[in-house]
């Protein structure tokens, strides 16, 4: 790997960095710049994707023939743990899940005419989209060849009936990729579908609780009784549900440890200012032996977790998939997340519990990161996989095998 950072990728950190500072953090400080689940609120966030867009930096993720800065896995590594230092930095440069993934999939396998109406507007901002996989059991989760909402083809058209559930921002969306049965066989018997909110056939039963603060949508439980999907929306072959998840999956799981590793360095910070004022019993709680262990544990847990996050985004660069790096990576990074926000809690003792910083926020919030795109248990699967099939390959240092 080649750790130097070009010039133009500086510069991109720098407008990132000072974006972050002076606008986002003073923001997170008030009360009234949150909406009723938690998150920034549409027309504060409105107003910042104006100043972000003035700025060149709105979908940066995106092909430049698109509107975006052409950033590859690389540079998104590289802005995104930046943006995300701040709780709402991520949707204010439009690189929030889900609609991340969802573009970089579109932008891949979409026909131009697909790209244009379905990819092109959540590129813009004019809209919000989802992604419909997961199902309540016995429907699919983290096995999506257990998938049980299905598709059947009536003449030009599909004609979708099922149950999906935990849909991310589909409160908000307006246009989602639906994953269904289309077939009998475990890798061809799923296709992908988009459809628009204001397709009859289907409804969202409800908006599910959860434990931490929620992207905007929420995380919905949906219905679909003859939503009727022409087949021009179908994305990629029949049989190919499978590829476009995977496609989708393994970016925006890598996608997901960068933006987490912006919150564990804002962690880092919010205890280390801490413990540089606070004293107890005549010492500064930062001079104190048992302080500094837990800082400095923390602060190894991060680096391991940028080192592993950036050579997954090295070699898919190389053309490789990376799926045991990316799963590698997902495990270290969620861990560390977790680590750092109660680490960061503990030692601002009950200002970290409370809501006078955002650490209480991002603690809930982290719980998910273990679960999300995939358990943790999963993915050490996948390594044990990768290893007993690649023996002493598997710790190559060069692009790997997948």
């Amino acid at each position: 790997m080649d750790f130097h950072i070009s010039t133009e990728h500086q510069r991109l950190m720098g407008l990132v960095d000072e974006f972050v500072s002076s606008r986002l953090l003073p923001l997170e400080q008030d009360p009234k710049s949150f909406d009723a689940h938690e998150n920034i609120r549409e027309d504060l966030l409105e107003e910042l994707r104006s100043e972000v867009k003035a700025l060149g930096l709105f979908s940066p993720q995106m092909p430049k023939d698109r509107g975006g800065l052409g950033l590859t896995p690389v540079g998104q590594a590289l802005l995104y743990e930046r943006m995300n230092r701040s709780i709402f930095g991520p949707v204010c440069f439009n690189c929030a899940a889900p609609d991340d993934g969802n573009m970089t999939v579109l932008s891949k396998v979409a026909t131009e005419a697909q790209k244009k109406r379905w990819l092109d507007p959540i590129v813009r901002g004019e809209v919000r989209s989802a992604f419909a996989m997961t199902e309540p059991h016995p429907g699919g989760g983290s096995d999506p060849g257990m998938i049980r909402t299905r598709a059947e083809k009536r003449g030009d058209r599909w004609l979708v009936n099922g149950h999906k559930w935990y849909i991310t921002g589909a409160g908000a969306a307006s246009h989602f990729i639906l994953i269904a049965k289309t077939g009998e066989g475990l890798r061809d018997g799923l296709t992908a579908f988009a459809f628009h909110k204001d397709d009859p056939g289907w409804q969202i039963e409800r908006r599910i609780p959860i434990m931490g603060p929620e992207e905007h949508g929420g995380h919905c439980e949906l219905r679909f009784e003859g939503l009727e999907i022409p087949d021009e929306n179908r994305l990629m072959e029949v049989g190919q549900g499978l590829k476009l998840t995977q496609i989708r999956l393994g970016l925006a799981r890598l996608t997901h440890c960068m933006r987490w590793l912006g919150l564990a360095q804002r962690c880092m910070e919010i205890a280390s200012a801490y413990v540089a004022e606070r004293e107890g019993f005549g010492v500064k709680l930062a001079d104190r032996e048992s302080v500094q262990m837990q800082l400095g544990r923390v602060a190894m847990a991060i680096e391991s977790g940028r080192l592993l996050t950036m050579r997954a985004a090295w070699r898919l660069e190389q053309g490789g998939k990376a799926r045991p790096d990316i799963s590698m990576a997902k495990i270290q990074v969620a861990d560390t997340l977790h680590l750092a926000a109660d680490t960061a809690i503990q030692l601002c003792g009950a200002r970290g519990y409370s809501k006078d910083t955002p650490l209480e926020w991002i603690y809930r919030y982290a719980r998910q990161a273990r679960l999300v795109d995939g358990a943790s248990e999963v993915h050490q699967m996948v390594i044990s996989r990768a290893y007993q099939s690649q023996g002493r390959s598997f710790f190559a240092w060069g692009p790997g095998e997948d």
